[in-house]
């Protein structure tokens, strides 16, 4: 992967990337992502050789995805005329999975640099926009037409930005549409505040910038928001029913320390 291009928080897409890329190598995948596995060939051709190529201790991040997927069709469902901001899109191929009707309007947006990205290795569609911008430059929303439902997902994005970005960002966005859905994951205060010592945040020289206990309490910052639910990823049922035995083994293990289970979350809110 060309990391020269990106910096920080942008190089952890790599590692989620190759995540669905092994994991549609399975017999039995749990997101089925072919994108995935065919951009990640095309940017590092042997990343499923060597010590650590066929490890799939980053399947919780292919949970996370497929639990985002589901929840954005169940949305979709219900309402066919929605527009879709799909924010931190990263190198993720969600529209090509979910796979929206025409519609929809679907738009993917992350830095500049990831977009060029993305542009050179997957493919156009109709309906489907591109905007390189960070998110917290909240101009990007003069590009998004009102007056429909709308549908936020921020995969991977919210444990990165202060609260104050997150409380700004859901305020503009409840503001400027007559209703829609919000999914994003959190994590919980104690992942937050030891993330400068997570091993592979430091690898890529960044951390995690905000976190919360009780993400339903989210719903306080805005009269018209509502939580709806939450999905503990660190026990997910396709977690532990489709993941290898000794990984599922892991994550047991894990689960049994205090404040690991509910330690990642996405949680969905409705306005």
């Amino acid at each position: 992967m060309p990391d020269t291009e990106l910096v920080g928080v942008q190089k952890t897409l790599s590692p989620v990337l190759r995540a669905k890329a092994l994991d549609n190598l399975l017999p039995d995948p749990i997101l089925g992502d072919t994108y995935a596995e065919q951009v990640m060939r095309r940017l590092e051709p042997d990343y499923d050789k060597g010590r650590f190529g066929k490890s799939q201790i980053g399947l919780s991040a292919v949970v996370r995805a497929k639990t985002h997927d589901d929840w954005a069709r169940a949305f979709l469902a219900e309402h066919p005329d929605a527009v879709v901001l799909h924010l931190g899109c990263g190198l993720d191929a969600r529209v090509y999975r979910v796979d929206p009707p025409a519609t929809v309007d679907w738009y993917d947006l992350d830095y500049p640099a990831i977009i060029a990205l993305r542009q050179r290795l997957l493919p156009p569609r109709e309906h489907y926009t591109l905007i390189g911008s960070s998110v917290t430059d909240l101009a990007w929303l003069d590009r998004i037409p009102r007056g429909r439902p709308v549908l936020l997902i921020a995969e991977g994005l919210v444990p990165y930005l202060t609260e104050a970005e997150l409380r700004e960002l859901l305020g503009a966005v409840v503001a400027a549409f007559p209703a829609g859905g919000i999914q994003f994951d959190t994590v919980a205060v104690w992942a937050w505040r030891t993330s400068r010592w997570h091993p592979v945040l430091r690898k890529y020289g960044t951390q995690f910038r905000c976190g919360f206990d009780d993400p339903a309490a989210i719903a306080d910052w805005q009269t018209r928001l509502e939580f709806v639910d939450e999905a503990p990823m660190n026990d997910a049922t396709v977690l532990m029913t489709k993941a290898p035995k000794d990984i599922r083994r892991l994550y047991r293990l894990l689960n049994r320390l205090p404040g690991m289970r509910r330690s990642t979350r996405i949680v969905r809110f409705r306005f």
